[in-house]
């Protein structure tokens, strides 16, 4: 066992295993993970509960009134011990679990993975900080250049405009805008790569409670950026080419008929590219923390996501509604202030006419895109990893590696 931020050799998981359906004779990681799984439905009959400050030999509830003898033995009836080299973690319906760093040793909740990324970067906060300013410095400067020269120039409206004109009008506006769109997210998408590269290292290192400073994670991160940056560029052509297969019979028809059916396909394709997304969404961490190929990672997260999709759904849109509403909050009164100081674009934009930005205005909303990015990229990145690291606990019981990896003797998964 190797306590480098790969933990666990990849070849030996569970989810790796061939599924020729003869069953396998369980491991003890095995056991253990399966009696995790069953912890709701293992529970004593009603009325035998003691309180956790009880008296173990006192009388209990209901004892003798045909309820049977309460059940003996550790952890009923008594308080149970605190895990060792680690502190409780206290959260009602789930059995205690050391805790070396930011999260539990245990499956996690949603708002424990939460918590866990904040947490990380705040415990590494020179880091992170350090990191996602530059990153979020070089990328809102590289969005502005290309504002300025690479868009083309917004589609002016004619408000007198009727029928097929209004039609024709309308469709060309949307299509400016899916390109409008293009730059910033892909330079939005290798901004998120790099920092995910990197604070997936701080990450792993603050959930084993270990210090890290940004040279120790640009070393461990440096040797895997290019195989990471082909993993993304492979997962966006996938995405974007299956939205361009939906979306370009319609663009090619034209009119009213072919807007319809641009918007019928591009939904429809959208949600399949969602799938898609969401299946290989865990590759990133796998990649980087197992030491995988792109193709290797690409398996490993659609295995690891398998039977959870709609979970890691459900984290990955909390997380981006949070991540929104926080960028909001931050960015507004820089928006605000950018369209005071450039009245040319507000009046432009109050007319109902497509404002043409200034340089005074793109410089003041990006530094409040700028501030927002350094706030968001760590939550973003930490979800990632800690949503990796929760599916290895509930299907491989890496908790018992992270464990051995803390230098925590005699753990072992709780138990009901």
């Amino acid at each position: 066992m190797n306590d480098s931020p790969g933990w666990a050799s990849p070849g030996s998981a569970p989810s790796d295993g061939d599924h020729s359906g003869t069953p396998a004779t369980p491991e003890p990681s095995d056991e253990r993970a399966r009696a995790a799984s069953k912890w709701s439905q293992e529970q004593p009959p009603a009325a035998q509960w003691s309180s956790p400050g009880a008296d173990p030999s006192a009388p209990q509830q209901g004892q003798g009134q045909g309820w049977g003898t309460p059940p003996q033995g550790p952890g009923w009836g008594q308080v149970p011990t605190q895990p060792p080299g680690g502190n409780w973690n206290q959260n009602y319906g789930r059995p205690p679990a050391a805790k070396p760093g930011v999260i539990p040793l245990r499956p996690l909740g949603v708002g424990e993975i939460l918590d866990g990324a904040v947490s990380s970067a705040r415990a590494h906060w020179r880091t992170v900080l350090g990191l996602t300013l530059v990153v979020a410095v070089v990328s809102q400067i590289a969005q502005i250049l290309a504002t300025r020269f690479i868009l083309p120039t917004p589609t002016a409206f004619d408000p007198d405009a009727t029928g097929s004109e209004s039609v024709r009008q309308a469709f060309d506006a949307m299509l400016s805008g899916l390109v409008d769109l293009v730059p910033p997210l892909i330079i939005g998408q290798f901004a998120t790569l790099f920092t995910t590269a990197v604070l997936t290292i701080v990450v792993s290192r603050s959930v084993l409670g270990r210090p890290v400073s940004l040279g120790d994670a640009w070393a461990e991160a440096r040797p895997r950026l290019l195989s990471l940056l082909g993993l993304l560029a492979l997962v966006f052509v996938m995405c974007g080419g299956i939205i361009a297969v939906g979306v370009l019979p319609g663009a090619l028809l034209g009119g009213a008929g072919g807007a319809a059916l641009a918007v019928l396909g591009g939904l429809a394709t959208s949600v399949v590219a969602l799938w898609l997304y969401i299946r290989f969404c865990l590759a990133a961490p796998a990649l980087m923390l197992e030491r995988q190929s792109i193709l290797q990672s690409l398996r490993r997260s659609a295995k690891l996501v398998n039977g959870s999709w709609w979970r890691i759904l459900g984290v990955t849109l909390l997380t981006s509604v949070l991540v929104a509403i926080v960028s909001m909050i931050i960015m507004m009164p820089f928006t605000f202030g950018a369209a005071a100081a450039d009245s040319n674009s507000l009046r432009s934009l109050l007319d109902g006419n497509t404002p043409d930005f200034s340089w005074t205005y793109l410089i003041i909303s990006g530094v409040g895109a700028v501030i927002g990015s350094a706030i968001t990229y760590p939550i973003v990145a930490g979800v990632s990893v800690l949503l990796y690291i929760d599916q290895r606990i509930r299907r491989e019981a890496l908790d018992m590696e992270l464990a051995r990896a803390a230098g925590i003797s005699g753990y072992e998964t709780p138990r009901s």
